[in-house]
């Protein structure tokens, strides 16, 4: 479970949003929407740790993130605006170290993650010959690979098109269905079949 409690964050001296709260539980997913500079972005990063809060408290399985340190960023998952893959490597090897880093390395399962996310044609072409959109299925075919329980996305369907925004929602209901929670942003409307969806309104 994740807890929110009375956040406030600020971006140099302007503050972007206070008095934020809200609880995720398994199987759920908060879309965040808001207009651009709202502190959509700026959310996630404080819930992912790596910005810290003018006020409030982030708590996971009850307990505040800063005091669970690694324990908390070893059960969650984060795709930014950067995909975050390695250009040099191909998407196979690129997974293979996503799985090694999670200490769930499981080769035929890269191959069948490779295969579902439409990747498997170039799985020995370095990931930096990629389209966009084949580098933003790479990201997100990391999110299956680690098996973590937590996702926070940001603006994951960006640059994927209409056949792979279908799968991204497949990938978000499995991944609600095994009782994880999801976090994300988008401009575009998220379909995740029978799901409760929670929506989250930043001014």
């Amino acid at each position: 479970m994740l807890d929110v409690t009375n956040l406030e964050c600020v971006r140099g001296d302007r503050p972007l949003f206070s008095r934020l709260s809200f609880r995720l539980k398994p199987g759920e997913l908060l879309h965040i929407v808001g207009k651009n500079g709202s502190g959509k972005t700026t959310l996630l990063r404080t819930l992912c740790g790596l910005t810290h809060a003018v006020t409030g408290e982030i708590r996971w399985q009850g307990l505040a993130i800063h005091e669970l340190g690694d324990e908390y960023r070893r059960q969650l998952s984060y795709v930014g605006h950067s995909n975050g893959i390695q250009g040099e490597l191909t998407p196979e090897e690129n997974l293979r170290t996503a799985s090694c880093l999670s200490k769930k390395p499981n080769a035929s399962f890269i191959k069948d993650t490779l295969q579902r996310l439409g990747l498997a044609a170039y799985r020995s072409f370095p990931a930096k010959v990629l389209s966009q959109g084949q580098k933003r299925r790479l990201a997100l075919a990391r999110l299956v690979i680690q098996k973590k329980s937590l996702w926070i996305l940001d603006e994951p369907l960006s640059a994927l098109d209409v056949d792979s925004v279908d799968l991204m929602s497949e990938l978000l209901t499995d991944h609600l269905d095994q009782n994880g929670l999801i976090v994300l942003t988008s401009h575009q409307k998220v379909d995740v079949a029978k799901k409760k969806i929670n929506q989250l309104q930043l001014d």
